[in-house]
Parts: C-alpha cells; structure tokens; sequence
C-alpha cells in the first residue's frame, strides 16, 4: 500500500485527542494502534442459520477480514438481516420478502455512515441481499467490491428447490406418491449456498459481475469451494486497491454498466426479478433506467443458455464449463456489450475479458447466437388496458407467445393456490391474483407455490397467470407480473371480474381485457379497495413509502423542503 492517507471516512472517527473514546472501544474489539492509521474496510456479511444460502458466509467474512488486514487495511465484520423466499414462499411470511431488500440496505447504510469505513465488501447469497447489498454500496458511494457466496451443489438427481414446489403439484395430481415427495424432500437442497437455477441469485450475481461490480467469476462458483473463499480474499485486496486510486461505485455504475447487466440477464434466461432490483439499484446510483430500456436490449440480444427453470441445466454445469465469463467474451465481439465500462478491477470491462478462453467444444449449455433458444429477450415488458404502466413477462417461447383465456380472479395468492391443487382450475384459464403488489401485499409476495403447482400438473402450457405480486427466479410458464398499476391503488387489474376474456400477446408486447372503457369505467366507479390486516410495524411503514414495482417498488423518503413554511 502507498504512504498516502486513504482515510476518508475512519479518520473523522479515530484521529484526534477528542476521538480517544472511539479509540478506547475499538481497542476492545482487537484494534492495535497500528490498525487506528490504516484503511477501514467494512465487511458486510449476510450470514444467519436461517437459510442454506447464508448459512456459510461467516466463514467468507472471515476470510475479507483477514485479508483486508493482509492488504494493509483494517477489516471489520458486522451483519445484516436476510429473509428466506423458498422458506416463507406461500405463507404471509412472503411479505416480508422484498420489504427485507429496503432494511439491508438501509441497515449497511446506518452501519457504514456511524462507524467510518472508507471502503466495503458486501458478502450476499440470497435473492434480497444481493440488491439490497448493492443499493448500500451505490448509495454510500465508497470503494467497494461485492461477492456472491455462491450456488448450491445439485441434490440427488439434479434436484433443486423447484423441484420440491412442483412435486406438490404433482402429488396433489395423483402423479406421485406421499413416499416420493418425501424423497423429494429430503434430497434437493443437500447444502450451503444458493438455489441452483438462473433463478434470482444466480441472475443477480450474474448481473452484477457483468456491471463490473463483482470480481471475475464471482456469479460462478459454488457456496463451499476453495473458489469462492479466494474471491473474498481477492475482493478485500480489490477494495484497499480502489481505495488508493479513488475509484468509486459512481465510476462504474454508469448507464452503460446497467445495459450491460441487462444484456447478460437476457442471454442468460434470467429472473423477472431482475427487472425490479435493477431498476432500484440503478434510482440509488443516480442512472436513468426505465422499464423500457429491458424492451430496447431485449430486441438485440438473444437468449442463448440453456438453463433452469425453463431450460435442462444448473449453475453447477455452467460453472463446469467456465461461467458466465466466455459468454460475456462472446457478447463483447458481437457488440452486445460495452467494453469500456471500468470494474472494480481497475480496469475495463474489455480488458478483463482480453485473455478468457472461449467455451470448450461439445457443450450444450450455452448455444451459439446464430442458434439462439429465442432470437430476442424472453423478459417481456407489456403494455395495455390491464397494465397501463407496465407488467413483466417471462415468455421463453416453448409456452408459446400469445395466450387468450377466461380470467379466475383471486384476492390472494392462498386462494389461488388452493383452487389449483383442488383441480378448480383448467386449460384456457388465466389466473389472476391480484392484491398482492408491493401496497396491496404488502411486499409484493412471489408466486411459486401456484406456478409450481401449475407446472407440476401439467397446465404450464394450458393455463396463464398474472399478478400484481411476482414471481421467484424458478417460476416457468405463461406468467406475467409486477401488473402496474397494482389493484390497491385502484389499477385496471382491480376491475377484473370471473369470466372476463384476457389476451396476452409477447409479440406485440400486449396484455388486454376486453372490455369497453365505458365498463371499465363504471366497475372503477364501483370500486373499493378491500380492508388489509396490516395496521402497523414494517410492512406498514412500507405501503406507505413503496413506489410502483414500474419504478423498481423502491421506498421513497418524503421531501423535507426548504424550511421556509411554518415554526
């Protein structure tokens, strides 16, 4: 490390007579007064008993701390919350999902701002403190590197969490027995680290190496590997680096960085979710990004891997073959990327790609652009009388593009999933569950539980479902979500009634209801926004600051003004 004080932030804390006290009880926690004149280098850790994607990255933490030592600064440890999705999925536990994402956030943010650290690693492995993690960093705008604690191992006979939703489905269709869900069960998640698809975490951490905030091959490594523990070595040695060059999250989360994180989602098949925790990271970094900028990478960019849930493989098998990194090379010499995007690395983009070996021969993972799985983007942003400012689709194409069906209305994700699993719901149905968007939950609840019902009877080609809730990185099938306006607020899908007729067309980018705007009209009229169970606490406190999941559902401070008004 250079003799330059790179203490932006720690030497307001430690420096001074008058900071003797700070001293005093950093002292207590293992500072020597060596430590005082070195680099503080926050180390974010998500580690909890509470889910198998976190339950490792104690150790990982541990390993940035030392190494942040190593490098000449002075790493120290503290936790943030994580909820679990595949745990709470189904129960009104699942609204506490995404209301999680805003507390980490906020939590690294508190934690960072009162103890001084000059820089940061943020250590996330599960679907909302990936985002949350990485709106902190953008928002503090201190050197920082984030590393992804890493997939799950497959479980016997390539199981994963889906595998255990869909099995449901099929038990309660007669396709299984009572012994083969248990088997099922008991044998899908075998470990540490997260859900093993292109389902949300592997598609976050994918999408954040690719905006040149993670270290290469960080989205590409298992939970418990000796890979991932040297990512958090290397990703310390990177802060104390960004440090002495004064390179900021600012300095890489451009616009251009976001395209690219967009453009490797697509080819990579990845989760709708992506959509809504791009959006928000991109508000807290201060980048113009809209719901329309998916549609416009979208038409370029070809899906091309070949993986879970709609696909055959795991990111176990992508890691085999060499990650997401030969994909990226690929996509550079296409001109699908921007190449002069600087990463955490210090350099660019394009440089760091210089030397990647392409895949090996004979793999079927990752197809060739000239043999895409779908020419185009599979995440498709529809507009129409049903969702005037938006709603996502995860169309791949194998459950075809368009889909016209008989609407079955349901106020909750309960309800829905029930009628499925008591066979109340047939080919030619649309689905529609409604009250469930980041207001009406509250916390915009994921529907994997009735997708995979859905797919585990067989109907994922016969029966289409929208929501103003979302869906789980594993959902597949004809599913639309995140319908803007929410029904809580008085939105189109609120005036849905059993029986209307509902087109949804991934080629023109549509989602209709066919009905006249004189009834749609006059059922607004009739309208009222049912009674919520919610009466204070978090999720309170989050209805009344979330914005619309077209705005990435992100919570919204009110405006102070100017002080001019008042006493």
């Amino acid at each position: 490390m250079s003799d330059k004080d790179i203490r932006r932030y720690s030497k307001i804390v430690v420096d001074g007579d008058e900071q003797a006290p700070s001293r005093a009880m950093l002292r207590a926690v293992g500072f020597t007064d060596e430590d005082f004149g070195r680099p503080q280098v926050g180390i974010a850790s998500t580690w909890s008993m509470v889910t198998p994607c976190n339950m490792h990255i104690d150790g990982l933490a541990e390993a940035a701390a030392s190494a942040a030592d190593e490098a000449g600064g002075k790493g120290v440890i503290f936790n943030t919350i994580s909820v679990s999705d595949g745990i709470s999925m189904g129960t009104p536990g699942m609204r506490y999902s995404l209301v999680s994402r805003e507390i980490i956030a906020d939590s690294i943010e508190a934690v960072a701002g009162a103890e001084g650290f000059d820089g940061l690693v943020a250590i996330g492995g599960c679907d909302k403190n990936m985002p949350g993690c990485m709106m902190a960093l953008a928002r503090l705008n201190r050197p920082a590197v984030f590393v992804y604690g890493g997939t799950i191992k497959p479980g016997i006979k390539r199981r994963d969490i889906v595998s255990v939703f869909e099995a449901v489905g099929a038990r309660s269709s007669g396709k299984i027995s009572a012994d083969e869900l248990l088997d099922v069960e008991r044998t899908a998640i075998p470990g540490p680290g997260a859900c093993g698809g292109m389902y949300t975490a592997n598609t976050m951490a994918s999408a954040i190496e690719a905006m040149g905030m993670s270290l290469a091959n960080s989205s590409a490594q298992e939970a418990v590997s000796e890979q991932k523990r040297e990512d958090c070595r290397r990703a310390s040695a990177a802060v104390v680096n960004l440090l002495e060059n004064d390179i900021k999250p600012s300095d890489i989360l451009t616009r251009e960085a976001f395209e690219n994180a967009i453009a490797v989602v697509i080819a990579l098949g990845g989760s709708t979710n992506a959509v809504l925790h791009l959006l928000a990271i991109a508000r807290e970094a201060k980048v113009a990004l809209e719901l329309d900028d998916f549609t416009r990478i979208g038409a370029k960019v070809p899906l091309v891997a070949d993986l879970k849930p709609s696909g055959r493989y795991l990111m176990s098998e992508l890691i085999e073959i060499g990650g997401i990194q030969p994909l990226m090379k690929r996509m550079l010499d296409a001109g699908l990327l921007h190449g002069d995007c600087l990463t955490v690395t210090g350099r660019t983009l394009a440089e760091n790609l210089a030397d990647v070996a392409d895949y090996p021969a004979g793999q079927d993972i990752v197809r060739p652009f000239d043999d895409p799985i779908k020419a185009d983007s599979h995440l498709s942003i529809l507009y129409g009388n049903l969702a005037p400012d938006g709603a996502v689709a995860k169309i791949t194409g194998k459950e075809g593009l368009t889909f016209k069906g008989t609407a079955r209305v349901f106020h909750a994700e309960e309800e829905a999933l029930q009628a499925i699993l008591d066979d109340k719901v047939g080919a030619g149905d649309v689905v529609v569950i409604r009250y469930e968007g980041p207001k009406g939950a509250p916390g915009m609840r994921e529907m994997l539980s009735p997708t995979g019902a859905i797919m585990g009877k067989g109907l994922g080609s016969d029966v289409a479902l929208i929501t103003d809730g979302r869906f789980s990185g594993g959902s597949h099938g004809f599913v639309v979500g995140h319908v803007s306006p929410e029904a809580a607020v008085g939105g189109p899908i609120a005036l849905v009634e059993d029986g209307d007729t509902i087109e949804i067309d991934a080629e023109a980018n549509e989602i209709r209801v066919d009905l006249s705007l004189e009834e749609l009209d006059q059922r607004r009229r009739a309208w009222r926004r049912p009674p919520s169970a919610v009466q204070g606490g978090a999720l309170a406190k989050y209805r009344g600051a979330v914005s619309s999941a077209s705005e990435g559902a992100v919570t919204v401070a009110p405006e102070w003004g100017d002080g001019t008004q008042g006493t």
